[in-house]
């Protein structure tokens, strides 16, 4: 199915509509849906999509001719060269006409100076013909360094650029429309707002059945997919599994890593940074104190990782021996709403970042600068936490949030010390928000009425809210 990427695909008409040369690269790991993006623009347009497989640079070329001899409608032989390959789609291109080639690096690998040729067929033949060029590709650090890096031929060419993104709860919430909103909630979390991963999921099967059947069987797509795509993107495997899996474990400081790892810091650096560029790890600064390296942790971006090193590292003997049932009942879901934390702390700034660009937003203010914040109370000597703080220094205003995924109604004690916790922000004026998977106690909505600038939002508020936002039609809302 094709759900969401409704901007991508709007920029990418509005770019086709102006009938005018343009390089668009489409970019970002893998199973993020780049190619059903790109089906689902050229499905009613005259285009050659081309795929570069890992071969040499002549097979490849067989392939790209057999697809212009096919939009010609005619039959021949292979092109002598890409030069002549290219000669003939400026020809093509007098009409309106897209070219995709996907799975770039691929092609750039086989052939050294494809790079350079494209550049002088932009610089040429292509320049004032109505063509669109899409070079696509799931090697984050080959199409950020060697084709949109200025060391690349082709660079200063592009038009546009797009760095495909996972999805947000409420896309993700779209694959399984008939499910209720904590299970949308958790199969955004489990598996990380990933296209190919969402629609592997049977909403006529629970979640539990969906997990069992995809994770916790040896037969199941996600039961090694973490070690596949590592093997896939990098060349020592195991020393970035290493790295994963001691943040996975709590390590979060750069010291504590290699410490776990074993590895000298300067390498755990590197291999971070290459996990950083692979959407994998994330890095993280207390808000305000950019400049504070102390400040910098490190955590699993993709929460599907998060989950597999959670729950199914560790258990592969259970799962070789058929007891999954046993190990989601005891193991995976008493925790489900603890995995949901922080993914639940994503979602509130995700819906944040949506009302701060409405107009006549129920925000206090226009928020300017968002993000978490850790630290030491100098009064208490203990370590402090705020899951969100949405400032705008200019007003002197701040808004306060705490998220919690629990069964439980929240109750009056989280207001409390969120309140405590922010005595020392000195901002004239401060605003909470209190984000909570299943609603309040009414002691609690007392006290954010009499507070005034007090809100309380529940999940279930969120998701209505926000698709009445961003999604068009009827919004249907299942039982919590």
């Amino acid at each position: 199915m094709f759900a969401g990427r409704e901007k991508e695909l709007e920029e990418l008409e509005n770019l086709y509509k102006t009938k005018t040369y343009q390089m668009v690269i489409i970019y970002g790991r893998r199973r993020i849906g780049k190619s059903t993006l790109i089906n689902q623009f050229i499905h009613d347009k005259r285009s050659i999509l081309f795929t570069a497989t890992e071969t040499d640079s002549r097979r490849n070329l067989e392939s790209f001719s057999q697809l212009v001899m096919k939009l010609k409608d005619v039959k021949g032989a292979a092109f002598s060269g890409w030069e002549q390959a290219f000669n003939e789609i400026a020809a093509l291109s007098k009409e309106p006409l897209i070219l995709v080639i996907d799975e770039y690096p691929y092609l750039a690998q086989a052939e050294k100076g494809i790079s350079s040729i494209l550049q002088k067929y932009c610089d040429t033949a292509f320049k004032n013909n109505p063509i669109m060029i899409i070079l696509c590709g799931s090697s984050m650090s080959f199409m950020e360094y060697q084709v949109l890096g200025y060391q690349s031929p082709i660079y200063g060419r592009r038009t546009a650029q797009m760095k495909i993104e996972p999805f947000n709860y409420w896309d993700s919430a779209l694959f399984v429309p008939r499910y209720s909103i904590t299970d949308k909630a958790l199969v955004h979390g489990i598996t990380g707002g990933i296209p190919k991963y969402l629609e592997l999921f049977d909403e006529t099967l629970s979640v539990k059945q969906n997990i069992i059947k995809l994770f916790l069987s040896t037969a199941g797509f996600l039961y090694e997919e973490p070690s596949n795509l590592l093997k896939q993107e990098l060349r020592e495997p195991i020393k970035y599994n290493m790295i994963i899996e001691a943040i996975a474990k709590g390590a979060s400081r750069l010291n504590e890593i290699a410490t776990k790892t074993g590895l000298e810091t300067s390498a755990a650096s590197n291999y971070i940074s290459s996990l950083i560029s692979l959407g994998i790890i994330r890095k993280e600064t207390a808000i305000t104190e950019e400049k504070n390296k102390k400040k910098t942790l490190y955590a699993l971006l993709d929460t599907m990782f998060v989950f597999w090193y959670r729950y199914i590292l560790g258990n592969e003997f259970a799962i070789q021996t058929f007891d999954a049932e046993s190990l989601y009942i005891h193991e995976i879901e008493p925790d489900l709403n603890h995995f949901m934390g922080k993914i639940f702390e994503a979602m509130c700034i995700d819906y944040l970042s949506v009302l701060n660009i409405r107009k006549n937003s129920c925000l206090p203010f226009k928020i300017r600068q968002i993000g978490r914040w850790w630290g030491t109370n100098s009064a208490t000597k203990s370590e402090e936490e705020i899951d969100i703080i949405g400032i705008n220094e200019k007003l002197s205003s701040a808004v306060f949030c705490e998220c919690k995924f629990r069964k439980d109604l929240m109750d009056i004690q989280t207001l409390d010390a969120l309140l405590f916790k922010t005595q020392r922000w000195h901002y004239n004026n401060k605003h909470y928000i209190l984000f909570s998977k299943s609603g309040f106690t009414k002691r609690l909505q007392g006290a954010a009425q009499k507070a005034g600038n007090v809100r309380l939002v529940s999940l279930k508020e969120m998701y209505v809210e926000y698709s009445k936002l961003c999604v068009p039609g009827e919004v249907t809302v299942y039982s919590s």
